[in-house]
């Protein structure tokens, strides 16, 4: 018989994580069983290519605390952090935290201490990220300054990640966000609830390299602008005008100088800029319009956000239905 539902859950997405799911699961261990309280770890796997699916149900059927999802095949990291907390039970609290160490499990329980003093939200700010370049610092860096410009009411701590804890009922609001392009960073501060931030010291992977390589982060970045604000839109429309102000301008002074000083050799160059300029503020314009309009055809498709594989429940909860 199965025991009743756990306090916490951890959900941990895993792609091709094999070589530290065992140092992280030893980790996660020690600490959660010295919070006191009834827990879950939930794994979900992105349809990992090595080792990590053989670990993982090895992993379920010795521990009783440990479920597990096996997504059909790799939808990415804000699709299997959703399936994670979707298929997590905890009545109280839901911690998230990557699979790969650079988020040590040590700080999980400071964050349990911001929650018990009432706070529904308790994010884990860095103050250090080793392990990282430079390059990576800065645009990360640049990238959250860009979004406390432009992101309207929604607010991105600076320096915040995925690792967090959030009460049930923050949770709860969370899942009835089910848009298909996904920034689960921007989703869990446009839920709102009372906040606080909790520094640590982000460490070097444990083993094995990034997921996220230049064109992924780009790619999150676009998602992150194009799902909370819609200010590119607008700098498209003041780019147009300006354009239109300045060509506008140029015309008539074109005109003018003909008028009195006549013309008698057309300016190729002058031509050619004007062309390359118009051109070149067209096509931007009709990027940044495709980008919200194939986001728009992705929302009406209807598709569901993963599909699961396969379901293990840990053994202290009743399963799941599949999805």
């Amino acid at each position: 018989m199965r025991g009743a539902e756990p306090s916490l859950s951890v959900v941990v997405p895993a792609y091709n994580e094999a070589e530290v799911i065992e140092e992280f699961q030893g980790r996660l261990t020690a600490v959660m069983d010295g919070i006191g309280l009834s827990w879950e770890v939930v794994y979900v796997d992105d349809g990992s290519s090595d080792a990590t699916p053989a670990l993982l149900a090895a992993l379920q059927a010795a521990r009783p605390e440990v479920a597990v999802v096996a997504l059909s095949r790799n939808f990415g990291k804000e699709a299997a952090l959703t399936a994670g907390l979707d298929h997590a039970s905890g009545r109280e609290a839901i911690i998230v935290i990557d699979a790969d160490l650079q988020d040590p499990p040590e700080v999980i329980p400071d964050l349990v201490a911001a929650w018990r003093e009432g706070f529904d939200v308790a994010y884990a700010q860095r103050r250090s990220r080793a392990g990282e370049t430079w390059m990576k610092k800065a645009t990360a860096s640049a990238f959250y300054r860009l979004m406390g410009r432009i992101g309207g009411p929604v607010r991105l701590p600076a320096d915040t990640g995925d690792f967090r804890l959030m009460s049930r009922r923050a949770v709860d609001a969370l899942l009835q966000l089910r848009e298909r392009h996904r920034f689960m960073k921007g989703l869990f501060a446009w839920v709102g609830f009372p906040a606080r931030a909790v520094p640590y010291d982000r460490a070097p992977r444990a083993a094995g390299t990034t997921k996220w390589d230049y064109s992924r982060l780009w790619t999150l970045s676009l998602e992150g602008i194009t799902s909370f604000t819609t200010v590119p839109l607008r700098v498209a429309t003041w780019l147009g005008l300006g354009t239109a102000a300045a060509a506008l301008f140029y015309g008539g002074w074109v005109v003018v100088k003909a008028l009195l000083f006549g013309d008698p050799v057309p300016g190729y160059p002058s031509l050619m800029t004007v062309v390359l300029l118009l051109g070149g503020v067209q096509l931007t314009t009709l990027g940044v319009i495709g980008e919200y309009l194939g986001r728009i055809f992705n929302e009406t498709k209807g598709r569901p956000l993963y599909v699961v594989g396969r379901h293990l429940p840990s053994g202290r909860r009743p399963p799941l239905p599949a999805e």
